[in-house]
C-alpha cells in the first residue's frame, strides 16, 4: 500500500489551526497522516470515505489545543460539528462524531453501520502505541510511515498532558477515555 504523502483536505483543514495549535504543530500534523494512512492500510476506502476520514483525524485532539484541557473530545467534537456544517456536510456529523468520540474505546466498537468508527480507533492504538499495537498492518508499512512523517515530539507531549493527568487523578481513568 502507498503512502499518502499529501491531501489537500488535511492541509487546508490544518492550515487554519496551525496558530492555535502553535509549536505542536508539526508533531500533531504527523500524527493526524500518520493515522490517516493507518485508517487506509486497515480499509479500503471509497473517496467519500477517505474524506470523513481526513475530516476526523484533523478534528479528533484538536480540542487539547482549543480549548487547553485534557477532556478534549468535546471540544473536539463541537470543532468538527462547526466544520461539517460550515462545509454543507451535515449529514456526516453522527458518523464523524462517533470517530472522534470513541478513538479512545478500550474495546472494539460494535456498532457495524459505521464500520469507521473502528478502523479510526484502531488507526490512533497503533500510532499511540508507536506501532506496538499493529491491528493487522504490516510492520514494515508502519514503519514507512513513521518514517515519512515524524513523530515531532507528538507522544512526549501526550505523555506530559497526560501524565499531569495521572499525577492528580491517580485512580481516575482520563476523560477522553472510553470502555
Amino acid at each position: 500500500m502507498p503512502i499518502e504523502t499529501t491531501h489537500e483536505l488535511i492541509e487546508t483543514i490544518l492550515a487554519k489551526w496551525a496558530g492555535v495549535i502553535g509549536e505542536d504543530y508539526l508533531g500533531y500534523k504527523g500524527h493526524v497522516y500518520r493515522m490517516f494512512n493507518f485508517c487506509l492500510a486497515l480499509h479500503p476506502c471509497t473517496e467519500e470515505e477517505k474524506t470523513k476520514l481526513a475530516i476526523a483525524v484533523c478534528f479528533h485532539d484538536i480540542g487539547l489545543w482549543s480549548n487547553h484541557t485534557l477532556d478534549y473530545i468535546p471540544p473536539s467534537l463541537s470543532n468538527a460539528a462547526l466544520y461539517l456544517s460550515d462545509s454543507g456536510r451535515q449529514e456526516w456529523s453522527e458518523e464523524i462524531a462517533l470517530m472522534i468520540d470513541m478513538h479512545h474505546k478500550v474495546r472494539a466498537y460494535p456498532d457495524r453501520r459505521y464500520p469507521l468508527v473502528e478502523v479510526f480507533r484502531k488507526s490512533d492504538l497503533i500510532d499511540v502505541s508507536l506501532g506496538l499495537f499493529s491491528c493487522g498492518i504490516a510492520r514494515s508499512y508502519i514503519t514507512g510511515v513513521k518514517k515519512h512523517f515524524p513523530n515531532h515530539g507528538f507522544q512526549r507531549f501526550l505523555l506530559e498532558t497526560g501524565g499531569s493527568w495521572l499525577l492528580k487523578h491517580p485512580f481516575d481513568p482520563a476523560p477522553f477515555m472510553r470502555w
